[in-house]
This record gives structure tokens, C-alpha cells and sequence, in this order.
């Protein structure tokens, strides 16, 4: 295919240009994508705010080469329209793209930690991604969305598959009291995956509002308002000390916070990514044996697919999705995220934003 696209440019902080683009090329065993929807998330808001930090730069990345500017968007989900003869997928197929790309044969692929890959790079964080009418990816990196989904819905696939990776990270077995840390988007997809993993008994913590009614609607046993003295409050809803924190926010304070909440020899998991360095306390860490986990990305294998099918049989799509906008929204909706003024998921219909 040829001629030109819309796409949403980064350019720097506070600089997202809507222009006009030409259609990518397709390589040989990738897929030209029509993009239906597309998801914006923490990491382009906080690019947004003070970037490039993750985003390419005037330097160019050292796997992908890309410099900036270069197109948003690494959630995003569409129809195929040109693909190799005897791919896996056929033109008018709607398809979701884990984003991510591993070489297959470094020792963290082999261990099947495709995540860690040696050589990752990830479409709409290191190279052009998918805030655009049109883009081409690996075949490797996509799914097919099931009939039943809504294309909606679909848009949240990504997404979901980092909240499943990080659920299953996080080691918690049936029976075990897990406290998240944070309800936003991210504290959501993981509460609904680790839920549809084990039989746990999990409470969410934030601020009052429609995040921790949400949280309850989606299966958590409580909600605890935060604020002062919350690590006592918490045990005190719970019962006893929890066997897993998950820090789900990125909020400073917050893995003090869980520091001070697990029990011994219970298991933290930090996901939020913190704007800022900061201190810890090891010395409770260490006399009482916690265990830290972290978690990046997904396993595209693991988890996209079943992310599909979740959303497939859940209401998470009609519990997060908050609008649907054309390209020319996202530099409002941008500061909005980044100004914590969104409560839920807004997703962009590339197809729309020239009429």
C-alpha cells in the first residue's frame, strides 16, 4: 500500500503533532495493520509531562536505530490489510498487537522470559507505534481478537496482558490475603487477572471514589480509603498481616508503605514505576525475610491471548473503558491522564480523525 496516513507525532514534552505521515512499508513476514483503536498509558502521559525518557530522542535507539520524533502508541488493536501468502492471518482479520519484539534466541527468550529479551523493543515506545491510521508489525507480535469481543474492548488486550504478567509475578497461591496497592488502570488489570488466576482473598487501597467502587464491582473482598496510619488501618480490615503487597501506584511513600504491611516472609511486588529515585529501609526487609519482585511488560505467549479471552468473558471493558476520540484529542486527553483527571481507559479511533 501507498500514499500517506494521520499519525500522532511525539515531539517532546508537551509536543504531540498530529501530521501526515506515508504509509509504513511492510518487511517480509509482518502485517500492515488498519488500526481500529488505540490506548494511551502512565508512560505516554509521563513522556508527556517531562520526556523523552523511555521515547526516542536525538539519539538513536541502540536496537531499533529510531530517532525522535517518532509515532505514539504501543496499545492498539486493528484489521489486517496485507500480509505475506500463507501467513497465519488473512486480510480482514482484526487482530491485537502485544507491541513487544524478542530475538527468540538470547538466553532470557530461551527460558521462555521473552520480556528480557537481549534485543526487546517495543512498537510506540522505541519505534513508530500504532496512534496512526496505519502500521506494520511482525506477525509474532499479534493475536486474533475472538468474534464475540467487541472492538472496544479489544483495545484493552494489551494492557491487560502487562496486569496478567505482573499477577502471575506476584506468586500468590489460594487461600492467601493479597493487598494492590493503587486502583488506577494498572492496579485494575492486575486485580482482574490475579483474580482470575487464584482464589484469593484481595483488598484494594486508594483514595475514596469511583476507582475503589470499581475494585469492589470487579471482585475485591474491600476497599481501605487511603491516608494516615493506612498500614494499620489495612490489618486491621484484613485481619492479619498479608501474605502479598502489590505496589500498583507509583506514588512516593507507596513501598514503605508495603514494606511495612507484608507479613515476614511474605512477598511484595512493585509494578508502579516511581517518577523519582527513592530511599527504602532494607533493615526490615532483610530481618524478616520479604521477598521484592518487580515486573516488566508481558510474555506474549503467556499472556495475550488469555487477556483476549478475559475480556471476552468479564465486564472489564464496560467497568474501564471511560471514551473513544479521534487522533486530534490526544494532546488534551494527554494532560488530563497526566493530571490524574482520568478515572478510566480512553482509546482513539484513528479511522475517525479525518472527518
Amino acid at each position: 500500500m501507498t500514499g500517506t496516513m494521520l499519525a500522532a507525532v511525539y515531539h517532546g514534552a508537551h509536543d504531540v503533532r498530529l501530521e501526515e505521515r506515508p504509509v509504513p512499508q511492510r518487511n517480509p513476514r509482518d502485517v500492515l495493520i488498519r488500526v481500529l483503536r488505540s490506548g494511551m498509558c502512565g508512560t505516554d502521559a509521563t513522556e508527556w509531562k517531562d520526556g523523552p525518557h523511555l521515547f526516542p530522542s536525538d539519539r538513536p535507539h541502540p536496537v531499533t536505530g529510531t530517532r525522535g520524533p517518532f509515532v505514539l502508541g504501543h496499545e492498539f488493536v486493528g484489521e489486517v490489510v496485507e500480509t505475506d501468502e500463507g501467513s497465519l492471518f488473512a486480510v480482514g482479520d482484526r487482530v491485537a498487537c502485544g507491541a513487544g519484539v524478542s530475538c527468540g534466541e538470547c538466553d532470557r527468550c530461551r527460558e521462555g522470559r521473552t520480556n528480557l529479551c537481549a534485543r526487546y523493543h517495543t512498537f510506540g515506545l522505541n519505534e513508530d507505534g500504532g496512534m496512526a491510521e496505519f502500521v506494520s508489525v511482525p506477525e509474532s507480535v499479534l493475536a486474533r481478537i475472538p468474534p464475540e469481543l467487541s472492538t472496544d474492548d479489544a483495545g484493552l488486550a494489551q494492557p491487560l496482558a502487562v496486569g496478567l504478567h505482573a499477577a502471575r509475578r506476584a506468586g500468590a497461591v489460594p487461600g492467601d490475603r493479597v493487598v494492590i496497592i493503587g486502583a488506577g488502570a494498572i492496579g485494575t488489570f492486575v486485580l482482574v487477572g490475579l483474580l482470575s488466576l487464584v482464589e484469593a482473598e484481595v483488598t484494594v487501597v486508594d483514595f475514596a471514589g469511583a476507582r475503589l467502587d470499581r475494585a469492589l464491582r470487579l471482585g475485591a473482598a474491600r476497599v481501605v480509603h487511603a491516608g494516615e496510619e493506612i498500614a494499620q488501618r489495612v490489618r486491621d480490615a484484613v485481619g492479619a498481616a498479608p501474605d502479598v503487597v502489590i505496589e500498583a501506584s507509583g506514588a512516593p511513600g507507596q513501598l514503605a508503605v508495603a514494606i511495612e504491611l507484608v507479613r515476614p516472609g511474605g512477598t511484595i511486588l512493585q509494578v508502579g514505576l516511581p517518577a523519582r529515585p527513592a530511599e527504602i529501609d532494607l533493615r526490615p526487609l532483610v530481618v524478616r525475610e520479604v521477598t521484592v519482585r518487580t515486573t516488566n511488560a508481558h510474555v506474549f505467549r503467556e499472556d495475550l491471548g488469555s487477556a483476549l479471552d478475559l475480556l471476552a468473558s468479564s465486564a472489564l471493558g464496560e467497568e474501564l473503558i471511560d471514551s473513544v476520540h479521534p487522533l486530534s484529542d490526544l494532546p488534551l486527553l494527554l494532560d488530563e491522564l497526566a493530571s490524574g483527571r482520568l478515572e478510566g481507559k480512553v482509546l482513539f479511533d484513528p479511522t475517525s480523525s479525518r472527518s
